[in-house]
Formats: C-alpha cells, sequence, structure tokens
C-alpha cells in the first residue's frame, strides 16, 4: 500500500502492517462529530503510525492508495478537501 502525506512524500507500508479497518475511518468520525481535539488526536496517531511501520519511496510519484492531510492541518481544511475530492472524484 501506497500512502502520501501531502506536503511530506510517500511511504511504503506492508500489507501485513496494515490495518483490516480504513486507517482514515476514525479520522473521518471525528470530522463528522466536529470533534476537532480527536480529530488532531487521530491524525497525529495516523501519521505517526505510517512514518514509524513505513519505509519512505523514492521521489518518484505512484499512485497512492491513500492520502493523509499533513501534520499541520485542522479539521475545516480537511472538509474541503474531501468536500473537493467527493465532487471530482476523477
Amino acid at each position: 500500500m501506497i500512502v502520501r502525506i501531502s506536503g511530506e512524500g510517500q511511504y511504503s507500508i506492508d500489507d501485513v502492517a496494515t490495518p483490516t479497518e480504513p486507517p482514515d475511518s476514525e479520522l473521518e468520525a471525528a470530522v463528522n462529530r466536529n470533534d476537532e481535539c480527536g480529530f488532531h488526536l487521530g491524525a497525529d496517531g495516523l501519521l505517526d503510525q505510517v512514518r514509524a511501520r513505513a519505509r519512505r519511496c523514492p521521489d518518484t510519484l505512484e499512485p497512492s492508495d491513500l492520502i493523509l492531510p499533513p501534520q499541520d492541518a485542522s479539521m475545516d481544511e480537511v472538509r474541503e478537501i474531501a468536500h473537493r475530492r467527493r465532487a471530482d472524484p476523477g
């Protein structure tokens, strides 16, 4: 699985290290609850897991299976990104 952290780069993570539940589901739930604290805790934890479990990809651009927001993204910024992706899925 290739994971992109926006503004940071891509990481390759083995399928064995990939959780069975989509790794961004907790973030989505926090956003849906309008839980800013839960969002930041979940985002920081997820970013830390990717950095710890995955290896950094070379500077080539590969299709990403998952794109995560940067460490300093606000919940409103993530909402806007998600809204744009739903509006333009291609």
